[in-house]
């Protein structure tokens, strides 16, 4: 038997059908003590002053009339006899019976004889012989069958309410096995089944986003990769055949050093959101974040001949991962001055918001179309196509940022400045301690 559902079916009944069994025994067992203890033994005193009034009346004619009265209306054989046992009515001797009832008690179970005895005034002795109390189980066969239909209509709920969910998440497993990855229980029960179907949503929850950033990195590679191998072969080519060389090498090299970063950059997005449960998480200062990242870049604006500046006077805490927030302020950091003209600068500022840290990034170059704005922390997307220009990039470094800030929680957002590009971070404070 495999099936939860029958399991609990056939053991719920077979507990009923043991109870009932039960419930008949006890049933006969406390009708049999009471009929004998409570019945027989209370009547017995009042036949025996029926008896007695009719002997000393009538004599023995007389009391055969009351006896065989009283045989004809009461179950059993009913003497009366002297104080040694005697039978007033035929004269045969009782004693034994009288001796066997003195004896006798009702006990727990029914027999298949009783004596039960009483006396008056130490003269008269009223004995009564008979066999067990009549049971008619047959009169108690509807209040049986009602009860065995309830308790199996709980039973069959009790069932339903259990092996239900458990069909419910064996379809969504089954679902989830078979590529659908939206797949969910989104169970809303509080006991241990509930428990189980929110385990399983939150592994598929953490399968689905490692496969989801398996696949987009095999698309982004089998994407991105193409122009830069093209033009890796054709360095390559040209090295053998050029007559510069140096200068053929060094477009080699060029061209590699290219392939390397997008590789980087790819396996750089890819783990920021593969492993969200991992990520670690301590206090940050984004002060002293925001000052490390400006010096780290201050070579590059140098080169590009813009500056940058930093406004951070408010001392910020957030609870995450410090490199991984690194990364992405700098790439958006980066990004700004890539796209600075010169003797611009670019302006980062630190913010206290309601419960959140605010960090801005402003340069003063040509902003992005209105239309563009949510599509620069997309993969791969550029508003300048041309990888050969000064500006040109990979397209990752806006998407890096975009998730390591939604890891921690945060939103991030850019807008035109007028002139230029501002990129709004916001990430939540830590609690208190």
């Amino acid at each position: 038997m495999k099936s939860v559902y029958r399991k609990i079916l056939v053991w719920s009944f077979a507990t009923l059908v043991l109870s009932l069994i039960a419930f008949v025994g006890v049933t006969i067992v406390v009708s049999s003590h009471l009929a004998y203890r409570n019945g027989f033994f209370g009547h017995a005193s009042v036949e025996l002053e029926e008896a007695q009034e009719a002997y000393e009346e009538g004599g023995p004619a007389k009391l055969a009339r009351v006896i065989s009265r009283i045989d004809r209306g009461l179950p059993g054989q009913h003497y009366l006899t002297d104080a040694k046992g005697r039978d007033l009515l035929t004269g045969a001797d009782r004693s034994a019976l009288l001796t066997r009832a003195a004896s006798e008690r009702p006990g727990p179970f029914p027999r298949p004889s009783l004596i039960v005895a009483a006396s008056a005034d130490g003269h008269y002795r009223w004995i009564v012989r008979m066999g067990p109390p009549p049971f008619d189980l047959w009169s108690f066969l509807p209040y049986y069958l009602l009860i065995l239909g309830a308790v199996a209509l709980v039973c069959w709920l009790l069932a339903v309410n259990i092996a239900s969910p458990l069909r419910h998440l064996a379809r969504a497993v089954d679902r989830f096995g078979a590529g659908d990855l939206s797949a969910r229980v989104n169970s809303n029960r509080d006991d241990e089944l509930g428990e189980l179907g929110r385990a399983f949503d939150r592994m598929a929850e953490r399968i689905g986003t490692l496969l989801t950033a398996e696949r987009r990195l095999l698309q982004d590679i089998s994407h991105e990769l193409r122009t830069p191998l093209a033009r890796l072969s054709f360095a390559a080519e040209l090295s053998r055949t050029a007559e510069d060389r140096e200068a053929a090498v060094g477009r080699l090299k060029k061209e590699i050093r290219r392939l390397a970063d997008l590789v980087g950059a790819l396996l750089e997005v890819t783990r920021a959101e593969g492993d969200p449960a991992a990520l670690p998480h301590h206090g940050v200062w984004l002060q002293d974040l925001l000052v490390e990242v400006v010096a780290d870049c201050r070579l590059e604006t140098d080169g590009r001949g813009c500056s940058i500046a930093l406004q951070a006077g408010v001392p910020l805490t957030i609870e995450g991962d410090r490199e991984l927030l690194r990364r992405a302020i700098e790439n958006v950091v980066r990004n700004s001055i890539r796209y600075s003209p010169k003797h611009s600068v670019v302006e980062v500022q630190l913010d206290a918001a309601p419960g959140a840290a605010s960090i801005s990034v402003r340069d003063y170059g040509p902003g992005v179309p209105a239309e563009d704005l949510s599509k620069i922390f997309h993969p791969f997307f550029r508003v300048d196509d041309s990888r050969g220009t000064t500006t040109g990039g990979v397209g990752l470094g806006l998407a890096i940022a975009a998730r390591a800030v939604s890891l921690h929680h945060g939103r991030i957002r850019a807008e035109n400045a007028d002139p230029g590009l501002r990129v709004c971070i916001e990430l939540p404070l830590a609690a208190a301690p």
